[in-house]
């Protein structure tokens, strides 16, 4: 049984009263509950794959309902992805095609999605598209920003990431409701695809 199953049985209450859903989610258990309830109620869309072929089936699905025929992308692992489903790509930052890419952490406390120079090369957050698509793994999951530099400086050899930053809002169009995040230039449409690892 997969550590998601027992997740996706909950049902949503839809008499629930629209006020207790607009206030954080207090959230009890594993890093995994949280992080997915988290990452949810900030607006990311989630979809969870058991193996690679769910991968390419769930990111095709995603290009087609969007209409994006061409996709940005650095990693050569994620470029292969795009072959396979004979999707075009580029390395170059185009402002209207999604951005795929992986990523270093997801943080469970919060929900945010760490990354790092590893996958954004010498680019800030700021420059890129306001679409992504990001593929990880269940076993990238941390419990917090700090456990996801330890995990960063740790597998760092001889290149350390020079740039760490993260994503943290999923709403874009709803970023500078607050005063707080008044100007917030990392806030992106963000689609998961979630590999199960563990």
């Amino acid at each position: 049984m997969s550590i998601f199953d027992r997740f996706f049985k909950h049902k949503i209450n839809p008499t629930k009263d629209q006020s207790k859903e607009e206030s954080a989610p207090e959230v009890e258990g594993s890093i995994d509950e949280k992080f997915v309830k988290n990452f949810i109620h900030k607006g990311g869309k989630f979809l969870y794959c058991t193996d690679e072929s769910e991968v390419l089936k769930n990111l095709q699905q995603i290009l087609h309902e969007n209409q994006w025929n061409n996709v940005i992308s650095f990693d050569s692992h994620l470029q292969k992805h795009l072959e396979k489903i004979g999707s075009a790509k580029t390395e170059k930052l185009i402002q209207n095609l999604p951005f795929y890419a992986p990523c270093e952490s997801l943080i469970a406390e919060d929900g945010s999605i760490m990354f790092s120079s590893n996958q954004l090369k010498d680019k800030k957050l700021k420059d890129f598209p306001i679409n992504f698509i990001i593929f990880a793994k269940t076993s990238q999951m941390v419990k917090d920003a700090r456990e996801g530099i330890s995990g960063i400086r740790s597998r760092a050899e001889k290149n350390a990431a020079t740039i760490i930053s993260s994503v943290k809002h999923y709403l874009p169009q709803e970023s500078g409701n607050d005063f707080m995040t008044y100007g917030n230039t990392n806030s992106k449409t963000l689609y998961l695809l979630l590999l199960e690892d563990l």
